[in-house]
């Protein structure tokens, strides 16, 4: 491939999951953000307003594109988008807005979160047409902000068992809200595809027509693991399935399908997690060995 990879994406991180609790957001974000290596960087909720207010300062200084990750706050606050109890899905949609002010006020531009459960085959149209409710809200209040809504598929029964938990069940959401949104899309992981049994070169031709932003990161299906699952370990971890190979397909795949190229401002962001024992500064730097490898591979 000619050129730097730079040219072809925006490199990005996701700060909460390089940096988990119980660190400081405010000096893993500073770090992240003297590291000229990344472009752009997500964001998750964070509690306290004196030290929101200090993240802001170093957010605003720091030229990176920004996003929003509110898939912790659905997830920890067990809430969900697609409930068929009207007061929990109005408190889903309410909490999500929250966070688009969050986000607003932190300098981002896009808001990521993920479809609640999967109630099972007998609810799931019920639940999709629910969702739909709901994120079209979102997308209304969003829009009056400036801001895009991103819905990452997850798996449906491994890890997450979300609804959306399939690319094709993601595509057939953003193809209904794509009519009347164009501040929607979907959000995909490669970290995520061996839980959902899809390929690269399946799962990003289904999502193509509406991907809007990509993660890369590592999984390990290994039953009794205790990083079983949606874990996001290092690449090469040895009981991982993402590694060079893995990463440069999927990148082939994005080329190929027009989401980076020569100029795009696109993201491509590593979600990696250190595991017991790993330092982030360490699992960061691997992440950025294995694509520069992966990209020379092309």
């Amino acid at each position: 491939m000619n050129g730097s990879l730079h040219s072809y994406m925006k490199v990005g991180v996701v700060s909460f999951m390089a940096y988990p609790a119980p660190i400081p957001a405010l000096s893993s974000l500073t770090s992240l953000a003297q590291d000229s290596y990344f472009t752009a960087m997500e964001i998750t909720h964070i509690p306290k307003p004196e030290e929101r207010a200090q993240v802001a300062s170093v957010l605003a200084a720091s030229g990176l594109t920004l996003g929003y990750g509110a898939q912790p706050v659905l997830l920890g606050g067990k809430l969900d988008l697609n409930s068929l109890d009207e007061a929990s899905r109005r408190a889903a949609v309410d909490r999500m807005r929250g966070c688009l002010d969050e986000a607003q006020a932190l300098g981002c531009t896009r808001l990521g979160l993920l479809s609640g459960p999967d109630p099972g085959a007998e609810r799931r149209e019920a639940a999709l047409a629910a969702l739909v409710e709901s994120l079209g809200e979102l997308c209304d209040y969003a829009g009056q902000k400036g801001l895009d809504i991103a819905l990452e598929v997850f798996d449906r029964t491994i890890d997450k068992k979300a609804l959306v938990g399939a690319t094709a069940d993601g595509a057939s959401v953003a193809k209904q809200l794509r009519q009347r949104y164009p501040n929607f899309g979907l959000m995909m992981d490669l970290s995520h595809l061996p839980l959902q049994f899809e390929s690269a070169e399946e799962a990003l031709r289904t999502a193509s027509e509406y991907l809007i932003h990509a993660h890369i990161g590592n999984c390990i299906l290994q039953q009794g693991h205790p990083a079983y699952g949606d874990s996001h370990p290092r690449f090469g971890h040895p009981a991982g399935l993402n590694d060079v190979a893995e990463v440069r397909e999927y990148l082939r795949v994005l080329l190929d399908i027009g989401y980076i190229g020569q100029g795009s401002e696109n993201i491509v962001a590593f979600e990696v997690k250190p595991l017991p024992g790993e330092t982030p500064e360490i699992v960061l730097a691997n992440a950025k060995r294995t694509l520069q490898r992966a990209w020379a591979g092309l």
